[in-house]
């Protein structure tokens, strides 16, 4: 009967005795470092979410181009800046889920000026336009006539993405869990964009339109973040390409 008076007993209300307290301390930090393990191992079999960003650091950026209706809004950069070179083609958007669709319809093959901030990811960026005449307006001068090349038809591997989230609005901006916020932003009429695993022509991003050059079908949006092979025409807008994606000669890849 004394052995049991002298053994400690825990009372939760009560401050912890002495030959409980170390025990209790160690089994604390035991279980913080665990938890911690546990942690560090399911962040360590994640895929790199990659370097794709809002590039804040770059400040503001304006250049000017012509614009094109590819039917997504594209500008050519014929005047660039610090970090827009000239020649390059530049994907745009608007804030949030939509598109500069209702600003630039009258402005298609026009000589423009536009602002805003870069969302950058390695050889994808997109710019995200400021509102108001600020973000983008007709610029002095006549616009230069702009070429486009037919790389002919090709069958693609890979996966349809929202190329904002995945220029840098999202991380990692792609994959299955990623498929309802990418299909909000193809409803808002973000550019598309098809990663594919092999490089077409040296690039690894396509923008994605649909047959015949049209916004990027209802249809396919069950393809959305899949990994899919189909086919489909590509043409050449400057640096970037645009992939005419048929949506009948899509297929699954296991």
């Amino acid at each position: 009967m004394s052995d049991n008076k002298d053994k400690p007993f825990f009372v939760g209300y009560l401050t912890a005795p002495d030959g409980l307290r170390s025990f209790l301390i160690g089994i604390g930090i035991g279980l913080v470092l665990l938890m911690a393990g546990v942690g560090l191992g399911i962040g360590a079999t994640q895929d790199d979410p990659g370097n794709g960003a809002f590039r804040g650091d770059y400040g503001r950026q304006t250049v000017t181009g012509v614009m094109e209706l590819t039917p997504y809004p594209v500008v050519r950069v014929t005047q660039g800046s610090e970090h827009v070179p000239e020649g390059h083609t530049l994907m745009l958007s608007a804030g949030g889920k939509q598109s500069l669709m209702n600003r630039v319809r009258d402005l298609d093959g026009e000589l423009v000026t536009v602002s805003g901030t870069i969302l950058d990811r390695g050889e994808l960026d997109m710019m995200q336009v400021r509102g108001g005449q600020n973000g983008i307006a007709r610029a002095e001068g006549d616009a230069p006539e702009m070429e486009s090349e037919d790389l002919g038809r090709w069958r693609i591997a890979g996966e349809i993405c929202d190329g904002k989230c995945l220029a840098g609005a999202m991380r990692p901006g792609t994959g299955i869990a990623h498929k309802a916020c990418a299909n909000l932003c193809l409803i808002g009429d973000i550019p598309p964009v098809f990663v594919s695993t092999q490089p077409v022509e040296g690039s690894e991003f396509l923008l994605v339109v649909g047959p015949g050059g049209t916004i990027f079908p209802k249809s396919a949006y069950d393809l959305v973040a899949a990994y899919i092979s189909v086919e489909g025409k590509v043409v050449r807008h400057g640096d970037l390409l645009v992939f005419h994606l048929e949506p009948d000669t899509a297929e699954l890849v296991q």
